[in-house]
């Protein structure tokens, strides 16, 4: 697996991200990951959907829970053609118990804890910590990649508005 050093910082320190980086334009990887019930679920499962892909380090953490609570409060003003799933290493128990005390019911949160198969194909494992760098994906009805976001640091936030008009231009 190809390994891109020194891509991001975590406060400043240059880490390593294991995998290809995905560029708008190219098919949106396979993956594999578990919900909060354990059940597994891969992309085909949101298929005909628009997708917004968050990838966080940890719920855990300040800057991932308030990224996950305003995707959260935006999904309610989507279309119901465009899904939110934030994904994490963090384990499924962790993610059903953060998601309960957060109020957040409109974003679907994936752990990527088993296998990191979507931290190896979105090119977000972060080979230090085995976490996942902070990126966000959009991914057309078909499967294509339209817009991708990879934080240089990993505590800051992404472009929201950005990547939330890009999801509402393909529906």
């Amino acid at each position: 697996m190809i390994e891109r050093e020194g891509i991001i910082t975590f406060a400043g320190n240059p880490l390593t991200l294991i995998g290809d980086e995905i560029k708008a334009g190219s098919k949106a990887p396979d993956f594999s990951a578990v919900d909060n019930e354990l059940a597994p679920k891969t992309l085909a499962d949101y298929a005909g959907k628009v997708l917004i892909l968050s990838a966080v380090p940890s719920l855990d953490t300040p800057v991932c829970d308030m990224e996950t609570r305003r995707f959260n409060t935006e999904a309610s003003k989507l279309s119901d053609d465009i899904k939110i799933l934030t994904l994490s290493m963090d384990l499924p128990f962790a993610q059903a118990r953060w998601c309960g005390a957060a109020g957040v019911e409109a974003v679907t949160t994936l752990s990527d804890h088993k296998d990191a198969a979507f931290g190896e194909a979105y090119g977000v494992l972060i080979k230090e910590l085995r976490l996942l760098s902070r990126a966000v994906f959009v991914v057309d009805k078909s499967g294509t990649v339209q817009y991708a976001e990879y934080l240089k640091e990993i505590t800051e936030e992404p472009d929201y508005d950005a990547a939330l008009e890009a999801a509402k231009k393909l529906v």
